[in-house]
């Protein structure tokens, strides 16, 4: 048997918190679903809802949504949050670029999320393969548009820019916790290097959307979510979403609280006081939830900035 998480296995055990009844997700077994599957499972994809174990799973592939997750399923970082197998990666499948265009062809995707696992085994830590994925995707499906959530490409350089190059319609990298939480949940990471990584796509593309995404329930507090937000701000990022911890296995990091929705609706209010252009927050919300409809925002709001902009 295959062990996921070979660097916790002496880690202490942490029992899991009962979830509160506004944390339960919906199960659903419609037509939609099992095509989802079947065509993530025709083209040998792994998706980063089946192997981080995401709650919106069927909602979100009974829509036909689905974030493929390239490079494949093993990751060379140990996020102590993170479901997401951890170990001595495989090579690159050439193929891949052509397997993911193909899978958001066959699922007529308007909107499509594409993420990794950390590789820092290659050189540009998988950038080149990234910017592959994009082009191939758009080549195949010109109308569609394109997302990706990145890794932070530590001490790979200016390898970031092959992917930015590429143009996404939206740059996403997750800045994850509070900076004062890094050393015990995400010790591989570094907080100001993630900040630089989406302050400097800004720079290179002022029309690519950058996005991050927080976690709250690791044992933060509100002042330092807060100083996050403005962290995030002062690097341009447009889209903040805002979501429950769920701590995947007794040896994962402990989760301290859960929050209550009337306290992610605060958090959504001061955060779009900050100027960002959208906010979600919601104990369900992850980064790729609802990213269509939310891209269709973004668009919606930018203009309207920009009209408000032209008239003061």
């Amino acid at each position: 048997m295959t062990v996921r998480h070979p660097e916790k296995i002496n880690k202490p055990i942490n029992p899991i918190k009962k979830k509160p009844n506004w944390i339960r997700s919906k199960l659903t077994n419609s037509k939609e679903f099992f095509l989802t599957k079947s065509i993530v499972n025709q083209h040998k994809l792994k998706t980063v809802c089946q192997e981080a174990n995401c709650p919106n799973i069927t909602e979100c592939w009974s829509k036909r949504h689905a974030t493929f997750l390239i490079m494949g399923e093993i990751c060379t970082r140990a996020c102590a949050f993170c479901d997401v197998i951890t170990g001595k990666p495989k090579p690159l499948n050439p193929l891949e670029p052509l397997n993911i265009a193909s899978a958001v062809k066959k699922l007529n995707l308007k909107h499509t999320v594409i993420t990794s696992v950390d590789r820092d085994d290659l050189v540009d830590g998988g950038a080149n393969h990234f910017h592959n994925v994009i082009i191939e995707t758009r080549k195949q499906n010109p109308e569609t548009t394109i997302e990706v959530l990145t890794p932070d490409f530590l001490r790979k350089g200016d390898s970031y820019k092959i992917v930015v190059e590429a143009k996404p319609d939206v740059f996403n990298h997750n800045i994850e916790t509070v900076p004062g939480l890094y050393r015990q949940v995400r010790p591989g990471s570094r907080y100001f290097s993630s900040l630089e990584l989406l302050k400097n796509t800004k720079k290179i593309n002022k029309n690519i959307f950058t996005k991050s995404g927080l976690m709250v329930g690791l044992g933060e507090n509100k002042d330092e979510i807060v100083q996050v937000m403005d962290d995030l701000r002062s690097a341009e990022v447009d889209f903040l979403t805002i979501g429950q911890y769920l701590q995947p296995s007794i040896k994962h990091h402990p989760l301290e609280r859960y929050y209550k929705p009337e306290e992610f609706d605060e958090l959504k209010t001061i955060a779009k006081s900050k100027g960002f252009l959208l906010v979600s927050s919601s104990p369900l919300t992850r980064s790729s939830y609802h990213a269509d409809e939310d891209f269709a925002k973004l668009q919606k709001n930018r203009i309207a900035e920009t009209n408000a902009q032209s008239i003061s």
